[in-house]
């Protein structure tokens, strides 16, 4: 049975578009949005504590980057406009999604000339479970794609990948690159034990740079736990004793079986000093 995540209950979602709050079910978005038409846009989520988003200098950083990728120019005191708008309701946890597109454009993957189209919202956030499992799809992520390590809003790999997981009882998915090396999850990083150590695939490996990961790495390299980052055959994570997922709704979370075989350990050491290294540092400071 597929394991599921659990939404936890908030206060009303609330959003701004283009320099204004709006009400949820208004029509927000031309037909004619380059983000709609085409996927030519992109997006960063934030986990927020009593209205106080976690990071959220660093999701800023890459939400810019994923925009310079894609030739989109960012007004970040503009975003940060609408996330204090949004930012109202002192809630215990919540979603923030910044989403920017490419703007009302012509049909086709030309784009036009008009300003860029951005959404800032908040809603609920899922409590995932404590272990969870994963399969390794059949599909592959693309480390060469002009839009490899961009956080764009085309997901429609992740959304049949996900779909095939959950079919065979699986969270999440699992993506090797064409290299047959191991990659990234449709929405997470994945770490795992070889030989005694912990590793994880570089950014070379068509991953997306999540912030928990890199988070992590930091913070346990200041720890005296450094990971090693390193570009590994599949059969590296399936003979693994251990590995975890992480990411900005997850944090640090086991995989309790890979394909449906168990790992020996879930959470196994490497992985229990991981979370609670990630969890001490994230306390002591809300945007690191």
């Amino acid at each position: 049975m597929t394991q599921e995540r659990l939404d936890v209950e908030v206060a009303p979602g609330r959003l701004w578009v283009n320099g204004r709050l709006v009400d949820e079910t208004e029509p927000v978005v031309r037909a004619d949005d380059h983000g709609l038409v085409v996927g030519d846009g992109v997006f960063e989520t934030c986990e927020v504590h009593e209205g106080v988003p976690f990071a959220l200098t660093r999701h800023l950083r890459r939400l810019h980057d994923s925009a310079a990728g894609l030739g989109i120019v960012i007004d970040e005191q503009l975003i940060r406009t609408g996330i204090d708008a949004v930012l109202t309701e002192r809630t215990a946890r919540a979603r923030l999604r910044i989403t920017v597109t490419g703007g009302p454009s012509p049909y086709g993957s030309d784009r036009g000339d008009a300003a860029p189209t951005v959404l800032i919202a908040t809603g609920s956030l899922p409590q995932w479970p404590a272990t969870t499992d994963v399969a390794l799809v059949p599909w592959t992520r693309n480390e060469r794609a002009a839009t490899a390590g961009l956080k764009t809003t085309s997901y429609a790999d992740n959304v049949v990948a996900l779909r095939w997981a959950h079919e065979r009882g699986a969270a999440e998915a699992l993506f090797a690159n064409s290299r047959d090396e191991v990659c990234e999850g449709t929405g997470s990083n994945v770490f795992f034990e070889v030989d005694g150590r912990l590793v994880t695939p570089p950014l070379s490996s068509g991953c997306l740079g999540g912030i928990t990961r890199e988070l992590l790495i930091e913070w346990l390299a200041a720890d005296g736990a450094p990971v090693e980052e390193r570009n590994l055959p599949i059969e590296a994570l399936r003979d693994a004793r251990e590995a975890f997922i992480t990411s900005t709704t997850r944090a640090v979370q086991p995989i309790r079986a890979l394909d449906a075989v168990p790992y020996a350990t879930a959470p196994g050491p490497l992985t229990r000093r991981a979370a609670e290294v990630f969890a001490r540092h994230a306390a002591e400071n809300v945007d690191p």
